[in-house]
Parts: C-alpha cells; sequence; structure tokens
C-alpha cells in the first residue's frame, strides 16, 4: 500500500505492517489520553494502565475497528489502517475502565460470600 502525507510520498510497505503501525499509535494515543483524563496516584499506577492499554490496543485494536466502522456503517468509507487506529484508541482507552468495573465486580462478589 502506498501512502502519501502532505505530498511526500512515504514508504512502499505491505499492509500487514501499515496495520501494526496503525495499532501502535492508535494504543499508545489511547493509553496517553486514558492517564491524562484521569491522573494516576503514582508512577506505578501510571506504568500499568499505559501497560495494560498498549497490550490491549494492539491484540484488540482491529477487532474493536471493525466492529466499530460496521456498528457505525461506515467500512466502505475506511481503510483497514483507519479501523485498525480507532479501534486500537478506543479499546486502549476503555481498557482500563473495563478492569475497574471487573475489580469492582470481584470484590462485590467476594463480599456476598
Amino acid at each position: 500500500m502506498k501512502f502519501e502525507f502532505f505530498n511526500l510520498s512515504l514508504p512502499t510497505m505491505p499492509d500487514e505492517v501499515w496495520i501494526f503501525i496503525a495499532k501502535a499509535c492508535g494504543a499508545i494515543a489511547g493509553s496517553a489520553i486514558s492517564i491524562a483524563y484521569l491522573l494516576p496516584r503514582n508512577r506505578r499506577e501510571a506504568f500499568l494502565r499505559f501497560a495494560v492499554g498498549i497490550t490491549i490496543g494492539m491484540i484488540f485494536g482491529t477487532a474493536t475497528g471493525f466492529k466499530l466502522a460496521d456498528y457505525l456503517e461506515i467500512t466502505d468509507r475506511m481503510s483497514e489502517v483507519d479501523m485498525a487506529l480507532s479501534g486500537a484508541a478506543l479499546a486502549s482507552l476503555t481498557a482500563w475502565w473495563a478492569l475497574g468495573v471487573l475489580s469492582r465486580l470481584a470484590k462485590r462478589a467476594s463480599t456476598l460470600k
């Protein structure tokens, strides 16, 4: 796939490489926004949140992007790279929130016994 960015021709690489780069950028962006949105208590929590966000974004980014584009009915207007980027950012951004919900549910379940 060949991309042009501000009239600069970027190198020709296989689609898989561009999708991997897009997922990495989306995961990093989503993690950074997650940290900025709700400041962590300490450096350890910041590092954990960033690491979890990147991991989840890289693993679930493509599937999340395709599902989001399908839900919004814009799959025909987006490239696979765009879907991977937006999906990784969304998955990364919501990863910490989902873990928080699961943690609270586990605590509640343990107190019910």
